[in-house]
C-alpha cells in the first residue's frame, strides 16, 4: 500500500507480520484476530478507541487515553467490563509478548459487543464488550515531515455534540473518511473541515494549528475532536511562555498563516505547507513549527 502522502503515513516494517493481537483475553497471531460479524463494532460502529505511542519503554499519556476511553464509554453507556487496571495489564501484557519497547504505536479498541442479531438496540447485547489491542511498529515517514502535507477544504462538515459528538473517540467515522477521500481525489494529503458555522475546526483524522508570529491558533473543540497530542503541544508551548489560542478562526486566516501543522498520536506535529492550493508561509516546514515539535517531545517525555 502507498501511504507515502498521508497524514497516517508509517514505513512498513516485516516484524508486524508476526506480532501478536489481544483479543478478548487471548493473544493470537495477526491472521488469527478476528471478531464476529455479530459483534457492535461491526455491526454499527458502536465502540470507543484509543491510539497510543510507546517510545523507549513508555506509553505516552496512558492514563489521559483511559481517561478519555472511560469517559466516552460511560456517555454511551457501554459498560466495558474491564477497570482502568486490567486494561493497562492488557496492554503490557501484548507489549511484552511481543517484545516492544520503542517506536510502537497500539490501537485499544472497544464495542458493545457481541449481538444476538444486527441490529441497532443495544438490548439485544449479548455477554460483555470486545476489547482488542493491536500493537505495531510504527515509525512516521521522514519524508513526510521534511516535506510537509497538502490540505483540501472539503465540503464535508464537522458536527456538534447535538449531532454527533467527536469527542467521544467511537468507532463511526464515515463522515471523516467522506472528507478524506474528497481530498484524495482533489490531489491533497488530509481534509480540512469547517465546523456548521464557517469557522476551521479540524482534519479529518487530526488537528490543525496555524501559526502567526510565534503565537498558534487551534479551534475551540466545539466542533472537533479533543486531541491529547493537540492538548500537549498547547501545554507545551504554553509552559515557555509563548502563546496559543484556542479560537475561532476562518479559512481566510489560515490561507494567510505564517505556518501551518497538524498533530495526531502517530505522527506528533506534521508540517502543513499547501492549503486548497495556496502555499502557506513559504510553502516548506517552518522554523516556528519546529521549536514546538521539540517543545512537545520534550514534554511529553519529561
Amino acid at each position: 500500500m502507498n501511504n507515502s502522502a498521508s497524514a497516517q503515513s508509517y514505513l512498513a516494517d516485516p516484524r508486524n507480520e508476526n506480532v501478536l493481537v489481544y483479543v478478548d483475553d487471548r493473544l493470537v497471531p495477526r491472521r488469527e484476530a478476528v471478531v464476529s460479524v455479530f459483534d457492535s463494532g461491526f455491526v454499527l460502529g458502536d465502540g470507543v478507541w484509543e491510539g497510543l505511542r510507546v517510545i523507549d519503554g513508555r506509553i505516552l499519556q496512558l492514563d489521559a487515553h483511559l481517561n478519555r476511553m472511560f469517559e466516552g464509554a460511560n456517555s454511551i453507556a457501554l459498560d466495558i467490563g474491564r477497570s482502568r487496571d486490567d486494561l493497562k495489564a492488557a496492554i503490557r501484557q501484548t507489549l511484552d509478548a511481543n517484545g516492544m519497547k520503542d517506536g510502537v504505536h497500539i490501537r485499544l479498541m472497544v464495542s458493545r459487543g457481541l449481538k444476538s442479531t444486527p441490529n441497532q438496540d443495544p438490548r439485544f447485547v449479548i455477554g460483555k464488550a470486545t476489547v482488542v489491542i493491536v500493537a505495531e511498529y510504527k515509525a512516521p515517514r521522514p519524508e513526510t515531515k521534511s516535506k510537509g502535507l497538502a490540505l483540501f477544504t472539503s465540503t464535508f462538515r464537522t458536527s456538534g455534540p447535538d449531532v454527533f459528538d467527536l469527542r467521544l473517540n467511537s468507532h463511526s467515522r464515515l463522515n471523516l473518511i467522506q472528507a478524506l477521500i474528497q481530498a484524495i481525489n482533489a490531489g491533497a494529503d488530509e481534509a480540512l473541515m469547517l465546523d456548521p458555522r464557517g469557522f476551521v475546526a479540524s482534519c479529518n483524522s487530526t488537528n490543525f494549528f496555524i501559526v502567526r508570529g510565534r503565537e498558534l491558533w487551534t479551534s475551540t473543540g466545539s466542533f472537533s475532536f479533543k486531541g491529547l497530542t493537540q492538548k500537549a503541544v498547547i501545554d507545551s508551548w504554553r509552559s515557555v511562555g509563548n502563546i496559543v489560542e484556542e479560537k475561532d478562526f476562518t479559512l481566510a486566516e489560515a490561507y494567510s498563516a505564517d505556518e501551518a501543522f497538524i498533530t495526531g498520536t502517530l505522527g506528533g506535529l506534521t508540517p502543513v505547507v499547501r492549503i486548497d492550493g495556496r502555499l502557506i508561509g513559504g510553502g516548506a516546514p517552518g522554523p516556528v513549527t519546529a521549536e514546538a515539535e521539540k517543545a512537545y517531545k520534550e514534554w511529553v517525555l519529561r
